[in-house]
């Protein structure tokens, strides 16, 4: 009870204000392509020191859930994900615009995130203490099983060939040993150059990997990018709430995934958006439809990118370990308030902690009423801006986003090299998803399994290290799962005479 007390206390005007602005400032900011939810957290970090503890966390936290919301923006009308966690929003997201549907994709998304948003939300607040318990098991092998895992789902994203997908995440798991590697410091393929020796940033890739083809085909096609939306044609609620009302299992089951892998600290919204992908499309009578503008598609993946905003500070509070890069942001924005994480979090500043998620239980309401407003707009304007305009901002929005990251002039120059490369790609098959995947999941692997290594070598059992425990035995089955039951769905759905003829 006193606990709900506490929470009360988001509710003060002042507090309520600063949820408001945040969230709104959130939305903004990350609905630019090139601006990343970690920047939106760190650029408005320096507002909130002069505050109280309850108010600078609230705002953060709003801050915060309104940028992985806002993500879906730049997404679904430019096709043009500014963070890891928008990647999977636009596979469908984009088709959905590109017919018309870009303000019911937007109300989708609003939609999805409040729900993936909540039940992060009451997870950090029922389920805190337990779930941690469950993310200290995971030890350095866990690691690796969960990033070959991830590999797996690149059949997923290959959007046709699987092996043009394979060929993608070898290129992205070949861009991710560049520079220092992650255990042994050994200097992997600098070529001599100090810029290198920091490896290829992610958001530099991503944003350069999907908006600078963008912008190559923009100027190279005259017609417009978007068909406008029909006259009188508002926010579309009523058959967004019908479509989310169908697919509300897919919410909940993405919401929960979402939840999960951010208690899992470092796995982030990009890894539990595309699992939640990968499990809609595998469980739906729709399948066919996924990539070509399917709503299921569009709820998953923003249900779970928004669900790991809760989820992922569960790891922070009570074990001091980032769930997200976000999360590494507002926990140094913590030290500074004087706070220390642990079990004090929940003992001595009882008080700050469930005002805070009380304030996030506010931001992710929230995101409704400001996301549909921002949102009628938002579409409208992007569909009318000419392209002599919309590609000369764009482009300058990725530059100054990229250059921001590491303040490295030189990330700008490796976003436009692989954008075109993967331009080029793109014109071959090979899309930028999967090398995205290789590329993020790739230092989670090779850590995982040169620790497990030597570890196992220490112990002198390497195959115990690696198949000797409960959790890696569990993840090595969904990989199993994952791999096989796409053939057995195919084999299940050939036809009578096909299988009568034994083809």
């Amino acid at each position: 009870m006193e606990n709900l007390s506490f929470m009360m206390v988001a509710f003060s005007p002042i507090n309520f204000l600063l949820a408001v602005l945040g969230v709104a400032a959130g939305i903004f900011i990350e609905a630019l392509p090139g601006l990343s939810a970690t920047m939106a957290v760190a650029v408005l970090v320096p507002v909130t020191f002069g505050m109280p503890p309850e108010a600078a966390l609230i705002m953060l936290g709003a801050i915060y859930t309104g940028a992985i919301y806002g993500g879906s923006y730049a997404a679904i009308l430019v096709n043009t994900p500014g963070t890891p966690a928008a990647i999977a929003t636009t596979f469908d997201g984009y088709p959905m615009a590109q017919r018309g549907d870009g303000d019911l994709a937007v109300t989708l998304s609003t939609m999805s995130s409040m729900v993936g948003g909540l039940v992060g939300a009451l997870a950090l607040l029922t389920l805190a203490p337990l779930l941690a318990q469950v993310a200290l098991k995971f030890g350095s092998v866990e690691y690796f099983w969960l990033a070959i895992f991830g590999l797996t789902l690149i059949s997923a994203l290959s959007e046709g060939s699987a092996l043009k997908g394979f060929i993608g995440a070898g290129l992205g798991l070949l861009l991710s040993t560049v520079g220092v590697s992650v255990i042994g410091a050994d200097i992997r393929y600098a070529f001599g150059s100090q810029f290198l020796l920091g490896g290829v940033e992610v958001i530099s890739a991503l944003i350069g990997l999907y908006c600078i083809p963008v912008l190559i085909d923009l100027v190279a096609t005259p017609s417009a990018h978007l068909e406008p939306p029909e006259e009188g044609r508002g926010i579309r609620f009523g058959e967004g709430l019908s479509l989310m009302w169908r697919g509300k299992f897919n919410a909940l089951r993405s919401a929960i995934i979402g939840t999960a892998v951010a208690i899992l600290p470092g796995a982030g919204g990009s890894i539990a958006s595309l699992v939640s992908y990968s499990e809609a499309r595998r469980t739906s009578p729709r399948s066919d439809q996924f990539g070509k503008g399917e709503p299921d598609g569009v709820i998953a993946t923003e249900t779970a990118n928004n669900a790991t905003v809760g989820g992922g500070f569960i790891p922070t509070f009570v074990l001091g370990i980032p769930g997200t890069p976000p999360d590494a942001v507002i926990l140094g924005a913590l030290l500074v308030q004087g706070f220390r994480t642990g079990p004090e979090m929940f003992t001595t500043n009882v008080g700050v902690t469930y005002t805070f998620i009380g304030g996030l239980f506010i931001a992710t309401l929230l995101m409704l009423p400001i996301g549909l407003l921002i949102g009628r707009y938002a579409f409208k304007s992007i569909v009318s801006i000419p392209k002599a305009l919309l590609v000369p901002s764009i482009a300058f929005m990725t530059i100054i986003g990229t250059y921001a990251i590491r303040n490295n002039p030189f990330d700008v120059v490796v976003m436009v090299v692989l954008g075109v490369v993967g331009w080029v790609l793109s014109r071959y098959g090979v899309k930028p998803s999967p090398i995205v995947l290789g590329l993020i999941l790739g230092p989670i692997a090779e850590q995982g399994f040169v620790q497990g290594y030597l570890m196992g070598n220490a112990s002198g059992s390497v195959m115990g290290a690696f198949f000797g425990r409960p959790l890696s035995l569990a993840i090595i089955a969904l990989v199993l799962l994952s791999v096989l039951f796409p053939l057995w769905r195919a084999w299940r759905t050939r036809s009578p005479k096909e299988t009568a003829n034994g083809h």
